[in-house]
């Protein structure tokens, strides 16, 4: 997982609320535990007409959301089944960030675990975001702030462990083994 620690992209919007984790990657493509490769699966059936073509009304389709490091969602994404595949699916597809005005639990824990930051704003500011489409946004990660080019700043929540892996790009395992040396000395300390 590689060190999150700015992100500057324009956005791709989808105003759907309510994307369940088997929206961002149907359940017939978790046979798999390799995190490459998934991306192509993200929003299948959404981004595919039943003959395989592209759907050219979806957003990830379109050539002017090409490269785009942030998602603009509607409220409450991520919902639905615990899926390690749906962060995996994103991240593969190129996505850094998902900004929405409420993300599921469940999908926050496993997108972050996966180097993958969820933002929480206020809906009146991630409503404002998805006007502005093609502004440039900054994520810091070490300010915990969203700035647009403008100027604007919007502060989001992101608690001190999850900003230290996402800063150094490592997993909580990675950020235990980094630390062995520190608890092998504890150990040598308080042996009995």
């Amino acid at each position: 997982m590689a060190a999150l620690t700015r992100i500057v992209s324009r956005s791709v919007v989808l105003r759907q609320t309510n994307i369940d984790t088997d929206q961002i990657i149907p359940a017939r493509f978790l046979s798999t535990i390799e995190r490459v490769g998934l991306g192509k699966y993200a929003f299948n059936d959404w981004r595919w007409q039943a003959d395989g073509a592209p759907n050219p009304e979806f957003a990830f389709n379109q050539p002017h959301n090409a490269g785009r490091r942030i998602l603009l969602a509607g409220r409450n994404f991520g919902c639905g089944s615990s899926r390690e595949h749906a962060p995996w699916a994103l991240t593969d597809l190129g996505l850094q960030a998902i900004v929405s005005s409420e993300i599921a639990d469940i999908f926050r824990g496993n997108a972050l675990k996966n180097g993958l930051l969820p933002i929480v704003l206020d809906e009146a500011d991630v409503q404002e975001l998805m006007r502005n489409p093609d502004d440039e946004l900054t994520v810091d990660v070490a300010a915990r702030e969203l700035r647009t080019s403008s100027g604007k700043t919007y502060p989001f929540p992101l608690d001190g462990f999850s900003q230290t892996c996402l800063l150094e790009g490592v997993d909580q395992l990675g950020w235990l083994l980094g630390r062995t040396t520190d608890i092998e000395h504890y150990e040598t300390e308080h042996a009995r």
